[in-house]
């Protein structure tokens, strides 16, 4: 039987956190069988079950757990020792993970990071997006090397500082009678029809979850990848739609649409970029959060 190997780490913590085998070997770039397989090898390598096989997926079992833990050690420690090799070759070299909410990744990030990039050729950048409360447990965990999330959700475990404003705006038509509002609650427009980004968003999974906790589900007209998609069909009068004040501006200097403020607390959100506290960065993540710093005071 074969010793297990990284490859086997880095599909069981894909298969832990997409709890689907299916989506997780994708993720990592296997075939299904090849990660159905190796989860098996591995399973049998260890002599124990990892996964509680389900209908709609898979469940860590206890053992499946405490190896999460380790693996997620193992792969951080590794990405680090090639990172800090990497640097004896010439110039800062390596790779950064950034766990990133959809305001930061759709509006904030995309022009830092080019700039950031442009300086230093040998870095390569993944951002993936998630929930800001998902971002600072993956952190906290030791996935990801940096998070940039609400920083209502920062807690122990993390270091962090302020990165920017991300308040939550309503935009609709011109011709929308809200659009005579210069501020609404949330409750007012819950049953209104809406147009919103795709499944996958995790602003969208935030606005649901606001919408459940006054006992609604949004009545979705439309899902759309862009911000400024969305604010096509806004203006055309498909639904209305709350995205962040940055992209509402964008978008009401382009097209016939009106933002308009949301009284509701959770509207007033501030992003902050987080490592996991006591932490030793590989050294291209630290320099991306010195830049993040830097441009944060600017």
């Amino acid at each position: 039987m074969r010793p297990f190997d990284l490859v086997d780490l880095n599909l069981f913590v894909a298969v832990a956190e997409a709890g689907n085998i299916t989506r997780a070997a994708s993720r990592v770039g296997l075939a299904l069988a090849s990660a159905s397989a190796r989860i098996r090898h591995l399973e049998e390598a260890l002599g124990v079950a990892l996964l509680e096989r389900q209908r709609l997926g898979v469940r860590l079992t206890p053992a499946g757990e405490k190896l999460l833990d380790h693996a997620r050690l193992v792969l951080h420690q590794v990405a680090e020792m090639r990172s800090e090799a990497a640097s004896y070759t010439g110039g800062v070299k390596g790779h950064i993970h950034i766990l990133s909410n959809t305001s930061a990744t759709s509006e904030h990030l995309p022009c830092m990071l080019a700039a950031f990039l442009a300086k230093h050729p040998a870095i390569s950048i993944d951002v993936e997006e998630r929930k800001s409360p998902d971002i600072a447990l993956a952190l906290v965990s030791g996935v990801g090397d940096i998070g940039i999330a609400a920083e209502s959700v920062m807690g122990e475990g993390l270091d962090h500082f302020r990165f920017c404003d991300d308040r939550l705006v309503l935009i609709c038509a011109r011709a929308d009678e809200l659009a005579r509002r210069r501020q609404v609650g949330f409750s007012e427009i819950a049953d209104r029809p809406f147009v919103g980004l795709s499944e996958v968003s995790a602003l969208q999974d935030h606005l649901a979850a606001h919408a459940a906790r006054l006992g609604r589900r949004l009545n979705m007209r439309a899902r759309i990848k862009t911000f400024d998609a969305v604010g096509r069909l806004v203006e055309a009068g498909v639904g209305v739609a709350v995205i962040p004040e940055i992209a509402a501006r964008r978008c009401t200097e382009r097209m016939k649409l009106k933002a308009v403020r949301i009284r509701d607390p959770w509207a007033e959100r501030q992003l902050a970029v987080a490592t996991r506290a006591g932490h030793a960065l590989p050294k291209a993540a630290r320099q991306l959060v010195d830049y993040l710093k830097m441009v944060a005071k600017a």
